[in-house]
């Protein structure tokens, strides 16, 4: 198991358009394809209150190549992100990193 940390950076006052997407759209789109969230967080105390950052559990790099790509060609994604966008674009940045556990990990 891997797990892909995701970061994004919203435009001032976006990130509630944002939590929204993925709350009533994105993730419904991430199931039809098989993608597993491992947890979504906004941020209390530090750089930025308008970060979003997440964890996707994947079993290989391989099963990540094969399910993002479908999600991000979904005719269904495509809309929801445009349609989500029309009053503006929500994000700035977006940074990933791909994890492997530690044996002494928690999160296996």
């Amino acid at each position: 198991m891997i797990y892909e940390l995701r970061i994004y950076e919203c435009l001032p006052g976006r990130l509630p358009a944002l939590l929204n997407r993925f709350a009533e759209h994105t993730l419904a789109i991430w199931d039809k394809h098989g993608i597993k969230q491992a947890g979504f967080f906004t941020t209390i105390v530090g750089e930025s209150s308008q970060r979003l950052t997440y964890l996707i559990a994947w079993e290989s790099l391989a099963d990540r190549e094969v399910k993002w790509k479908a999600f991000t060609t979904d005719p269904a994604w495509l809309k929801v992100r445009d349609e989500s966008e029309r009053d503006g674009q929500i994000l700035f940045n977006i940074s990933s990193q791909l994890l492997s556990p530690t044996a002494f990990s928690a999160v296996k």
